[in-house]
């Protein structure tokens, strides 16, 4: 079940816990390494926005463009003495991969299609947190290729990583900052992706740092499912505010250090730091569904019941499928303990 929101903190204990996470963070790293220095990479090929119906013949012409741009900054990366880029764009190079669109500067900027985009009836976006960049891209591939897979036939997988994410111990990460700059982007992606594919039923995956883009992006925007985990907190302090049709979902693996951020919003001179109300809180008013024993960066890890569930969330089945509670619970609070009782079992 996911673990108990923390309530209560006083103003001078809340003061005190962001200002330690100002000069230190709580958060264990994910990626275990610093953001590298930026390395040169060519400027990408100019590219049509997604339009019409996605047809095979256009997906694949779209693929090859994007994969001779990942070989020409990887030869730039080379050139640059950057053997560590070099070869994260080698692999992202393969021919069985699928880009529908790639920038390899500032970091990189990236959309993978992971299955059948072109014949898609359920499509899941996901939007990756802190330290999330081309240098460290594995994780989250296997995230969306293992989500993919779960989801079953008929079903497509975007990995969206489209902003500068933070670096986990920064003040970058206690701030909508990076969150404001990315919502402009991920609207404008889904809105596209949502036109190309009117059948498709579309739903936002957000781990981390990128509920808060999600929450940025939310209002109006075309999909069925928010879907928020392992989740600082949205900016917002209630589920409403969000201002979104689509069912918020909201789930926390009870071995992810997230828990220990403190949940509130601290007015400093030049900056607010803090996410506001914790999304797994009752006062949040979020579906909440069972995330098992997953740690921070191990909600998609093949045979969880986080990825179980996130899966049945993105392949539209009832809440009950997913939270174990009914669908006449309404958009409140539902939990369950149904399958997590099937991987303690494996445990």
């Amino acid at each position: 079940m996911a673990s108990r929101p923390r309530t209560g903190l006083s103003p001078r204990t809340l003061r005190t816990l962001l200002a330690a996470l100002v000069t230190a963070s709580v958060a264990v790293p994910v990626s275990g390494a610093a953001r590298p220095a930026a390395v040169p990479a060519p400027v990408p090929a100019a590219l049509a926005p997604l339009r019409g119906h996605l047809t095979p013949a256009a997906l694949d012409a779209r693929y090859a463009v994007n994969r001779a741009g990942i070989r020409a900054a990887g030869r730039v990366a080379a050139g640059h003495g950057d053997h560590v880029r070099a070869r994260a764009l080698r692999v992202l190079a393969d021919p069985a991969r699928h880009f529908l669109s790639f920038d390899g500067r500032d970091g990189g900027r990236t959309a993978e299609v992971y299955g059948d985009l072109a014949h898609a009836r359920r499509i899941a976006v996901l939007v990756p947190g802190s330290d999330t960049g081309l240098d460290h891209y594995a994780r989250f591939g296997a995230g969306a290729a293992a989500l993919r897979a779960e989801m079953g036939a008929g079903a497509a997988v975007i990995a969206w990583l489209g902003y500068r994410t933070p670096a986990t111990v920064s003040t970058a990460v206690l701030t909508t900052g990076r969150a404001d700059e990315a919502a402009p982007g991920l609207r404008s992606f889904v809105g596209a992706l949502a036109a190309a594919a009117p059948a498709a039923r579309l739903s936002l995956l957000c781990h981390s740092y990128g509920s808060v883009v999600c929450a940025r992006a939310a209002p109006g925007l075309p999909v069925a499912d928010l879907v928020l985990y392992g989740s600082p907190g949205t900016g917002v302090d209630r589920a409403a505010a969000l201002r979104t049709r689509a069912t918020v979902w909201a789930g926390r693996g009870s071995a992810d250090h997230i828990d220990l951020v403190p949940h509130g919003r601290l007015r400093l001179p030049c900056v607010t730091v803090g996410f506001g109300g914790d999304p797994v809180s009752e006062a949040f008013g979020a579906r909440v569904f069972d995330a098992g024993g997953a740690a921070h960066s191990g909600y998609l890890r093949p045979g969880s019941v986080s990825l179980r569930n996130l899966a049945r969330i993105a392949a539209g089945r009832t809440a009950a499928d997913a939270s174990g509670g009914s669908a006449a619970d309404g958009p409140g609070r539902t939990t369950a303990a149904a399958t997590h009782a099937g991987e303690a079992g494996r445990a």
